[in-house]
């Protein structure tokens, strides 16, 4: 074989080889950015999820505080309703005071006995 077809075999194993390399490079950089690309698209998604989330937290924070709210009014009106029975039963028994023809005695006698019932049970 001449000198001169194996300089040519050379330069073209070279230039094959050259290529050979520069297409993995190039296939190399595409599989990064591909990469690179995902992993935005993952951040992005995960960023979504979390405002979502952080929505979602405040959401329940004001239902939580609203139903706190409701709780404090509702136990409001029941102390309020408590103190109207109170007063009524203050009132009644002022009128059972004036009336000539009620026997408080008597009275206070079955509300001892109602008692007694009651803690039977």
């Amino acid at each position: 074989m001449s000198t001169t077809a194996i300089v040519l075999i050379v330069i073209s194993a070279i230039v094959v080889l050259g290529i050979v390399l520069y297409l993995g490079k190039q296939r190399r950089e595409a599989q990064l950015e591909e990469r690179r690309v995902a992993a935005g698209e993952r951040r992005d998604l995960a960023d979504t999820k979390a405002r979502e989330a952080e929505q979602a937290r405040l959401a329940a924070e004001q239902q939580a505080n609203e139903a706190e709210q409701a709780r404090l009014a509702a136990e409001e009106q029941a102390a309020r309703a408590r103190a109207r029975e109170a007063e009524a039963e203050e009132q009644r028994r002022q009128a059972d005071d004036l009336d000539p023809d009620v026997d408080v005695d008597a009275d206070n006698d079955a509300d001892a006995d109602t008692a007694d019932d009651r803690s039977r049970t």
